[in-house]
């Protein structure tokens, strides 16, 4: 048995572990919050390391990107760097596949008609993959970096103005605790406080990081089309009763949530033998067809309608 473990920075109240058969390979994979400690969380990995066969890193980026730019946050390579001999990972690289793969389900499979709909992007810094596909698709995207890692009203919708102020700001930023810039621990379990609600009222399609998007959450979400992952049974019920119409994660379902893309990379080095660097695109499409994975869909009401 394989066994993969994500230590997060989030919430031990969404811990979660479950048992999974991947291309005939028994898997035990868990996910641990160490309720936004990164002492806690680096112990935690020096204390698997070379005890597991990969470890994922949750709640917390190691690297950002933004057009042919990568962009490596300090909190994410302390982490990465406390172990040294099981392979480490923070589902950046399965998110520029398998989250644009996301946004072709959407259209080819759900057929959902994204020309023209308004998308509310939370964070495309760190969904990058997604943020591209659904431009590519030709929806009108707000970036909403500034806006709900920053707490400015500075929303952006052009991703060629979007790369210009990446590359101006985060060199400085990505120097900053990460706690800055993202809710972890008990943060993650506070009610949202509803602020910038047009932002969230103009879109059709909410996308991003549910954290990013849960924490200044309107009361009424009416009628949208959710597209996140890592959502526990609690977070899909905070969807339903806000009147969303259709949520769809990027990872499937395993055994009653969605895990997040770190521990869905992890396994996936796990099964192909290699390390992160050794990994390419090619390996993680490969990988993704031969286990057939798709996005869940969760549909509220009854004829969601299409964004």
């Amino acid at each position: 048995m394989k066994r993969v473990v994500s230590v997060s920075l989030g919430s031990s109240t969404r811990d979660h572990r479950v048992a999974v058969d991947f291309l005939g390979e028994r898997f035990d994979i868990s996910r641990e919050g160490t309720d936004g400690s990164l002492d806690r969380a680096i112990a935690r990995i020096r204390e698997l390391d070379g005890n597991v066969d990969a470890i994922g890193l949750g709640g917390i980026d190691v690297y950002l990107y933004a057009g042919s730019k990568r962009y490596a946050l300090r909190d994410g390579k302390r982490l990465l760097e406390a172990g040294t001999k099981t392979p480490i990972v923070d589902g950046s690289g399965l998110k520029n596949t398998l989250e644009r793969e996301a946004v072709r389900y959407l259209r080819e499979q759900l057929g959902l008609e994204l020309r023209g709909t308004k998308v509310l992007m939370v964070s495309a810094l760190d969904r990058f993959g997604m943020a591209q596909a659904l431009v590519e698709a030709g929806a009108d995207v707000l970036f909403g970096d500034f806006i709900f890692a920053l707490d400015l009203d500075k929303p952006v919708r052009d991703l060629a103005e979007f790369e210009v102020l990446a590359e101006r700001y985060l060199p400085d930023a990505c120097k900053l605790p990460f706690q800055f810039f993202y809710p972890t621990g008990k943060k993650q379990e506070a009610p949202p406080k509803p602020k910038y609600p047009h932002y969230y009222d103009e879109a059709a399609l909410i996308a991003g990081d549910f954290h990013f998007m849960r924490q200044f959450l309107p009361d009424r979400l009416d009628g949208k089309t959710v597209l996140t992952n890592t959502v526990t049974p609690g977070d899909i019920e905070e969807l339903r009763r806000r009147g969303v119409a259709r949520l769809i994660t990027t990872t499937p379902d395993l055994g009653g949530r969605s895990f997040g893309t770190n521990v869905i990379e992890a396994a996936l080095l796990a099964l192909l033998g290699k390390r992160w660097e050794e990994v390419t695109p090619a390996d993680y499409q490969r990988a993704l067809r031969e286990l057939r994975f798709e996005p869940r869909v969760v549909n509220f009401t009854a004829g969601a309608p299409t964004p």
